[in-house]
């Protein structure tokens, strides 16, 4: 598997669907040292995953947890994402997005936040979420 950027974009964010290629994502991240991300179909919903233990130097900081955990709230409270998805302290996962795009642009402002750029975070969470 080719080195993802970090942050990764949209475009590039792995598709994990299917015990082969979440395995093959997961062990790339590893390798990498990188914090990783993909997005998984689940069954006409997709789901983002991020784990950041593939990353064992990687400090995230507070402010990027704090911000992740109020875009997943307000996603959950505007019913974009289920009740059970979580945020963290170290994996990250966001349960039933509509879309395949809608996932990756997700995932993206969550790698992006995950290493301190919250900027992506915000315009893909609006406050009025």
């Amino acid at each position: 598997m080719e080195p993802l950027p970090t942050p990764c974009p949209a475009d590039r964010i792995p598709d994990a669907t299917g015990m082969d290629a979440f395995n093959a994502a997961c062990k790339a991240a590893k390798e990498q040292r990188v914090v990783f991300i993909a997005v998984e179909q689940q069954g006409p919903q997709w789901a983002v995953k991020a784990d950041a233990l593939t990353a064992p130097q990687h400090t995230i900081p507070t402010t990027a947890h704090d911000a992740v955990r109020e875009a997943v709230a307000r996603l959950i409270r505007s019913r974009e994402i289920r009740p059970d998805s979580s945020a963290g302290p170290v994996d990250f996962v966001l349960h039933d997005v509509d879309s395949e795009g809608l996932a990756r642009e997700l995932a993206a402002a969550l790698h992006a936040a995950l290493y301190g750029d919250l900027e992506p975070l915000a315009r893909a969470v609006s406050p009025t979420s």
